[in-house]
């Protein structure tokens, strides 16, 4: 697994506990396949498989994009998100 750094590409804004998606607003690129760790409530690191802006899905988005990102664990909102070095 890739060493995880500290760039801080979003804060959750909100989770949806019926389908494990969290939404959020991001400070830099997101693409799929990007190895990310989830920091504050909770502590875990994950590989973005969907990504997806207005329900529509996307491979890639850049800061300032709201998304909603399919999560493996429970998220809460103010959780910062970090990308893989």
């Amino acid at each position: 697994m890739r060493r995880i750094s500290n760039l801080k590409v979003g804060v959750v804004t909100h989770y949806y506990d019926k389908i494990g998606v969290a939404v959020v607003d991001l400070t830099s690129s997101l693409h799929t396949g990007d190895v990310i760790k989830f920091s504050g409530s909770t502590d875990f690191s994950q590989t973005v498989t969907s990504l997806q802006v207005e329900h529509e899905k996307i491979a890639a988005a850049k800061k300032g994009d709201t998304v909603g990102l399919k999560v493996d664990q429970p998220v809460k909102p103010g959780d910062e998100v970090l990308k893989a070095a």
